[in-house]
């Protein structure tokens, strides 16, 4: 098996890509989704976080998401150590995930890592990267539509990512996403089509099967 990751900015359309693979059958391990579980109230991370940070917690013991994200994108400090409680449970959780997927049989799975290039932890896991790309103004825009920030807000979360064209330099593949959702799907699936008829996951298997080889060819050598 071998793993797939997209990546992109804030409101760049992750979604949309990520989502394709999902409607052909691909299994997609999603970063965001798990950050939003592993804060659930009584969780350890959402107690880390009620610790340092009590006020984003709300009277429903509730994160309070909006409270948070203006809390962390005004203060660099404030962010990593968020990040510092957040970071290394997101990591085990998708960890877990491929290897539940690992043993299943898949030929591949996508992950959806929003900060791939930031953190740089997963890098060396991951066969193929696609980043998707659009320009700054239409991702602010799409940042003011779906939720309650200002110009100001919008535009300094979106510079607070690393620029989406050194993201692009750095993959195999790259969505833009500044037209339509249906141009999007049409780029989408052909990178799909690709990946499906990669041979890769075979190059693995066999490698898996002569390291099993070699480890028990030693452990009878060693008896003997």
């Amino acid at each position: 098996m071998f793993l797939v990751a997209i990546t992109g900015g804030i409101a760049s359309g992750k979604s949309t890509v990520s989502n394709v693979f999902k409607a052909n059958g691909i299994t997609v391990i999603d970063a965001d989704v798990i950050a939003r579980q592993i804060v659930e109230p009584g969780k350890p991370a959402w107690r880390r976080i009620k610790e340092v940070f009590p006020e984003v917690i709300g009277k429903n013991r509730e994160l309070d998401r909006d409270a948070l994200g203006k809390l962390i994108f005004n203060d660099i400090e404030k962010r990593r150590v968020l990040n510092e409680i957040t970071h290394p449970e997101i990591h085990r959780r998708i960890f877990l995930d491929i290897f539940k997927n690992l043993v299943s049989g898949k030929n591949y799975v996508v992950l959806d890592l929003p900060l791939l290039f930031e953190t740089g932890v997963l890098l060396d896991f991951i066969h193929k990267v696609i980043t998707v790309t659009c320009d700054q103004e239409k991702q602010i825009s799409r940042l003011i539509d779906r939720t309650s920030l200002c110009f100001e807000e919008a535009e300094k979360r979106v510079k607070s990512q690393m620029p989406l064209d050194k993201k692009c330099e750095k993959s195999n593949f790259v969505v833009d996403n500044s037209g339509s959702a249906e141009n999007t799907i049409a780029q989408t699936k052909q990178i799909l089509n690709i990946l499906n008829k990669s041979k890769q996951h075979w190059k693995i298997r066999v490698y898996m099967i002569l390291t099993l080889i070699a480890f028990f060819a030693l452990g009878w050598y060693k008896i003997h």
